[in-house]
C-alpha cells in the first residue's frame, strides 16, 4: 500500500486525496490552517459546474475535463443542484449573448416567455437568453465539508496546523496541492485576484446561476440556502488576497442591481478576496519532481476541473499514465509510478 501524503486542503487536496484513497493509498492530509478549506481560495469560489459555458473564454480542455464535475459534487455534495445555468443580457448588450452563443454549444434559447418560466424572478426583465441544461452548482464550504467526512469515513487522516513539505513523515510520496503557496517551488505559478459578495435578498428566489453579459464587466450569481446570493465576476491579475477594491464593488453592486433592482436594498453579508493558482495559459498542471507530485493550476476553475485533474494524477502516480494535456513534456521522462 502507497502512504502518500497530501498538502493542502482545498479543493485540489480534497479531491485528490479522494481518488488516492479510492485506488488504495494510505492517505494524510496535511492543512496549515486549523480546517478544511480555512486557507485556501476554494471557500471563496461560485461553485459553477458549468463546462459549456466556461468554453466561451477558455481552452477545449476545460470543457472537456469540466464535463465530470456534476456528477462528482452530485455524488459527495446534497446541496449540489442540477437546474444549469442560464445566460442574460441586457436589450443594449444582445450582440454579447450572440458572441456567446457562437462561443459555445449544448444550449437552448429562450424568449421572454421561457425565461419567465425558468426564473419567474425575472420575468418582465429580459428578451432573450441561453439556457444550458446540462449544467449545475453546488455550496463550495459544504461541499468541501462532506468531502473531508467522506475522506475521514475512507480512513484518511487530517492534520492541521501543520505547513511545508518538512511534514511529510514516512510518507512514499508527497502530493504538493497548495495553490498559490507553492510558488516557491513552482516559478511560473502567478496569482490571479477574485472579488466576491454574499448579499441576503429573500425577495428573490433563484434556481440556477444567472450570468449577465456586458462587453466591459460579465457578471453571475450564485443562489444559495436562506435567501443568499453569491456574486462575483473580477479577475485581477494580482497577488493580493486581502482587500476588495472600490471599483469591484461599485462594479457588483451594479451589475446585481441590473439583474434585479430589489438587489439594490440586499444586505452585504460577507465581502470575500483572494488569489487563485494559475500557469501562463491558465489551465492545470500535474508535475513530478523526485517524490513530489505537484496538482496545481486551477485559476477559476477548481471545483469544475478538480475531480478530473485528481483522477488523472491518481492514474499517473498508481498507472504510471503520461496525459500531455496536463502535463509537462519533461513529466514523460519521470512518470508517476
Amino acid at each position: 500500500m502507497k502512504r502518500i501524503t497530501v498538502i493542502g486542503a482545498g479543493v485540489a487536496g480534497l479531491t485528490t486525496a479522494f481518488a488516492l484513497a479510492e485506488r488504495g493509498a494510505e492517505v494524510t492530509v496535511i492543512e496549515r490552517g486549523s480546517a478544511v478549506g480555512e486557507t485556501s481560495c476554494s471557500r471563496y469560489a461560485g461553485g459553477m459546474l458549468a463546462p459549456w459555458c466556461e468554453r466561451e473564454s477558455t481552452d477545449p480542455l476545460v470543457l472537456s475535463l469540466g464535463q465530470e464535475a456534476v456528477s462528482f459534487w452530485a455524488k459527495i455534495c446534497n446541496s449540489t443542484v442540477e437546474n444549469g445555468t442560464l445566460v442574460l443580457a441586457q436589450r443594449r448588450d444582445l450582440a454579447e449573448l450572440d458572441r456567446f452563443g457562437r462561443r459555445t454549444s449544448e444550449y437552448e434559447v429562450l424568449d421572454s416567455a421561457g425565461i419567465a418560466a425558468l426564473e419567474p424572478a425575472l420575468a418582465g426583465r429580459f428578451q432573450r437568453g441561453l439556457f444550458f441544461k446540462r449544467e449545475g452548482h453546488t455550496d463550495p464550504r459544504k461541499a468541501l465539508l462532506m468531502l473531508a467526512a467522506r475522506l475521514e469515513a475512507m480512513g484518511v487522516r487530517f492534520v492541521f496546523g501543520t505547513d511545508g513539505l518538512a511534514s511529510q513523515g514516512d510518507a512514499d510520496l508527497v502530493v504538493d496541492c497548495r495553490g498559490l503557496a507553492a510558488k516557491d517551488e513552482l516559478s511560473d505559478l502567478r496569482g490571479v485576484k477574485g472579488e466576491m459578495l454574499i448579499l441576503r435578498c429573500p425577495e428573490i428566489a433563484l434556481k440556477r446561476p444567472i450570468r449577465l453579459l456586458h462587453p466591459r464587466i460579465p457578471f453571475y450569481v450564485v443562489p444559495r440556502e436562506n435567501g443568499l446570493h453569491m456574486v462575483g465576476a473580477t479577475m485581477i491579475e494580482s497577488e493580493d488576497r486581502t482587500r476588495i477594491t472600490a471599483r469591484s464593488m461599485v462594479e457588483l453592486i451594479n451589475s446585481a442591481h441590473a439583474l434585479h433592482p430589489a438587489f439594490a436594498e440586499a444586505e452585504i453579508v460577507e465581502i470575500g478576496t483572494d488569489a487563485r493558482p494559475a500557469f501562463p495559459d491558465n489551465l492545470p498542471r500535474i508535475r513530478r519532481r523526485g517524490d513530489i507530485v505537484y496538482v496545481n493550476g486551477l485559476y477559476r476553475h477548481g471545483f469544475l476541473l478538480s475531480p478530473a485533474l485528481a483522477r488523472m494524477a491518481a492514474s499517473a502516480i498508481f498507472d504510471g499514465a503520461y496525459f500531455p494535456e496536463v502535463m509537462d513534456e519533461t513529466d514523460s521522462q519521470r512518470r508517476c509510478a
